[in-house]
């Protein structure tokens, strides 16, 4: 290592272009530009195949460097006159340059094969994935981008326009070496992180490592006066909001991007035709049942207030009798897996609807989540436990319903979607009220006693997390509410038990706390 490290910053001139490229677009056009201003070109195997194809000279690797691609290619650019010629900084290394016959390499154009399609392939094993992964390539990309000073790499077809527009203007600036260098550290980075998450055992590894790419850039974020962008794995083809097909409407912002993706979620927990309208983070209106058009009715009116520029998602295609009802009110979003044709046609009369097709999709499967804090990560499971009657315990006197205790296993699954403190009331596999989010159990109670209005009346209360207090009792005991459960684990268990059996209503414990902030 150079003791006193000093960096070009003036523009270059490239005599000499390295191309080789798993992504092949525009390459040809890229290269007809070099060998129009006498750029001499080396390439490697596809590449070069292709090049020649269109009538563009280039020189093969091996004859460049007088080595043979050997070990089945395993070994073709890892070479002193490769790399030496990528390498070496011009006001310093020319006469270990001239002394080993090196020449100076000015461009590298250069992207990688994308591991997460060889892993994605259903017959790929561990040695399938090992022989995939490429040495070489990234070899080149870092060397390129460590000698910035001297050489410009290009990783990324989009960015071809830019290195033949200056070229053509006779030098490739620092600046764009600069910030094409960034770029290609990211593709390499990007590349080692999935081969690494391939790899490792653990799911919480002692390393966590993540990478994402640019799926679209917004207008703004949260409030006009926050940037944002949206970022998807890397070759992730699974049903989710950001590969949905966008049947029609504006591009996604990062609220209905947030919003449609808590929609998703909450339809993913249901067998059965399914209906979620969410508002502001919170399912505001669900409901199930056979028919789709009666379980949008249902979720819609459970809270039409809030479902007012909401979003609504099913687990069942749209059909047009459904797509006939909502056109009647003012929605931001509707999702599903497909739509009726006639359903579609229906909904281009609201131009500013907009229509997303998330293809058929299953029950959520089990993964890590990551949010952010100030100087780190917080990483968990998602919550996909399932309750099921086995899990339920009777703890007072009164005992629920057969009819009941289905409804409180929908209410269970509606409920770890709202924020906490979260209370939910609900009748009939349909919710009444919401109170989700408040910094106190109580309150949450008396605002989904509210939502509810005169509609609580038989149904069942469910809490996300134990009731510390009988207070939550006490505020339910004229509602006509017949059935509470929460996860029980109190100190005052047992004062809120003799609460409902003051009040005749049955409770039951889930022995689970569904705990979403």
């Amino acid at each position: 290592m150079l003791d006193n490290p000093s960096l070009n910053q003036s523009p270059i001139q490239v005599r000499r272009a390295l191309i080789s490229v798993f992504d092949k677009t525009n390459v040809v056009e890229l290269a007809q530009v070099l060998h129009s201003l006498g750029i001499e070109i080396l390439s490697t195997g596809g590449t070069a195949k292709a090049l020649r194809a269109a009538s563009v000279p280039v020189t093969d690797v091996s004859d460049y460097t007088h080595f043979p691609e050997i070990m089945d290619g395993r070994v073709k650019t890892i070479n002193p006159l490769i790399e030496g010629g990528i390498l070496g900084l011009r006001d310093q290394h020319s006469e270990d340059a001239e002394a080993n016959q090196i020449q100076w390499i000015d461009l590298v154009v250069c992207n990688l094969y994308p591991f997460s399609e060889t892993i994605s392939r259903e017959d790929c094993d561990l040695a399938m994935a090992l022989e995939n992964v490429d040495i070489g390539g990234p070899t080149m990309i870092r060397s390129a981008a460590k000698n910035m000073g001297w050489v410009c790499p290009v990783v990324d077809p989009t960015d071809y326009s830019i290195i033949s527009n200056e070229l053509q203007s006779g030098e490739i600036l620092f600046e764009t070496r600069k910030k094409l260098s960034a770029k290609a550290f990211g593709h390499t980075a990007q590349y080692d992180t999935i081969i690494h998450n391939y790899l490792k055992d653990e799911k919480l590894s002692d390393n966590l490592s993540l990478t994402f790419e640019k799926h679209s850039e917004m207008r703004y974020g949260e409030n006009p006066h926050q940037s944002a962008a949206s970022y998807k794995i890397p070759g992730n083809t699974e049903p989710n909001i950001l590969n949905a097909t966008i049947h029609q409407g504006k591009q996604l912002s990062y609220n209905n991007i947030m919003d449609a993706d808590g929609a998703l979620a909450c339809v993913r927990e249901f067998d059965g035709p399914a209906c979620v309208v969410v508002k502001h983070a919170n399912p505001c209106g669900v409901a199930v049942g056979d028919n789709l058009l009666d379980v949008y009715t249902r979720a819609f009116n459970a809270d039409s207030l809030s479902a007012f520029g909401g979003i609504i998602a099913f687990n069942r295609t749209c059909t047009k009798e459904v797509a006939k009802a909502i056109s009647k009110v003012f929605v931001e979003i509707v999702l599903a897996p497909n739509f009726e044709p006639e359903a579609l046609d229906i909904f281009k009369k609201k131009k500013n609807l907009r229509v997303l097709g998330i293809g058929e999709f299953e029950k959520r499967a089990a993964k890590l989540e990551v949010r952010n804090v100030d100087g780190g990560l917080l990483v968990q499971d998602t919550d996909t436990k399932t309750l099921s009657k086995d899990d339920l315990t009777v703890v007072t006197n009164k005992q629920p319903s057969e009819q009941e205790i289905e409804t409180i296993l929908f209410t269970w699954r509606v409920l770890r979607h709202a924020k906490s403190n979260g209370i939910l009331i609900a009748k009939d596999n349909t919710t009444v009220g919401l109170g989700a989010g408040q910094v106190s159990r109580v309150d949450a109670v008396h605002m989904a006693l509210r939502k509810g209005g005169k509609n609580v009346k038989g149904g069942i209360l469910t809490s996300d997390a134990f009731f510390p207090f009988r207070d939550s009792i006490d505020a339910i005991k004229n509602s006509g509410i017949k059935v509470v459960v929460q996860p029980g684990g109190s100190i005052r268990d047992q004062e809120v038990i003799e609460a409902c059996n003051e009040y005749g209503i049955a409770m039951m414990f889930t022995g689970t706390r569904c705990f979403k902030h």
